[in-house]
């Protein structure tokens, strides 16, 4: 016996494309939709399980909604010669009205409740002109909207404060402006006097050297003195031998 038509509707209906470069997980999204007025259970199954993580895989879908799902693919090296045979596979099957168990409810089921969609998976790997564009792009995109944030940031912040907030943070402003100013003029006088300490330091230092040179000069010229006065006399002395 044939099974039924699938009912829910798949978004994409045949194909998962996976976009490189595959060195980092790679996620798509499959909306599945259930336009009936009935749940719906679903399970979605692949055949490289250990290449895929899929949130959610199963579950239920109320009457008249949709559910996206993702589904990520796990980093590995890429060979474009090596073509894709992974399959993605949707199962489903309406639910009970009084169903309590969503797992009781699909080991009951019969083979010809069950519905199901099989999808290939693609992978494409852009070209580098086409890398280096969407790498620029996005980070334009990462500046703009950083810059927009901060920018929203400041306008709710402003819009926040009434005027005489305002003014109270501008007559804050300037008072700190004059203190720094006074600041910067006591640190100028302090640099000031602290060179006249220098100055009168080494004048002070030099005081002892330069009254010790006059001493040892006023020592020398009183010696020559009583030099002259004692040669003198010896003269005088011999002179007046001699004339008598």
């Amino acid at each position: 016996m044939a099974r039924p038509e699938q009912v829910l509707l798949l978004e994409p209906v045949h194909e998962l494309r996976f976009r490189g470069p595959f060195t980092d997980v790679v996620t798509t999204t499959l909306k599945l939709a259930n336009p009936t007025d009935r749940n719906v259970c679903f399970k979605v199954k692949t055949t490289a399980p250990r290449r895929y993580c899929v949130r959610p895989n199963s579950g239920v879908i109320d009457a008249g909604t949709s559910i996206n799902v993702s589904v990520m693919l796990q980093p590995f090296d890429y060979d474009p010669n090596e073509k894709s045979k992974h399959k993605f596979m949707v199962q489903s099957l309406l639910a009970p009205p009084d169903m309590t168990d969503t797992e009781g409810v699909w080991k009951d089921a019969k083979p010809e409740d069950l519905m199901d969609s099989k999808l290939r998976c693609v992978f494409e790997m852009p070209a580098e002109n086409e890398k280096t564009h969407e790498m620029e792009s996005n980070k334009i995109a990462s500046s703009l909207s950083k810059s927009e944030s901060s920018t929203l940031s400041m306008k709710s912040m402003v819009s926040s404060l009434d005027d005489g907030e305002v003014k109270k943070i501008m007559e804050e402003c300037k008072r700190l402006q004059t203190e720094v100013q006074r600041l910067r003029e006591e640190n100028k006088q302090i640099r000031q006097e602290d060179d006249g300490l220098r100055m009168r330091k080494s004048t002070i230092m030099s005081a002892p050297h330069s009254s010790q040179a006059v001493r040892v000069k006023e020592e020398g010229l009183s010696t020559r003195v009583i030099a002259l006065i004692v040669l003198f006399f010896v003269v005088g002395v011999i002179v007046g031998k001699l004339a008598l």
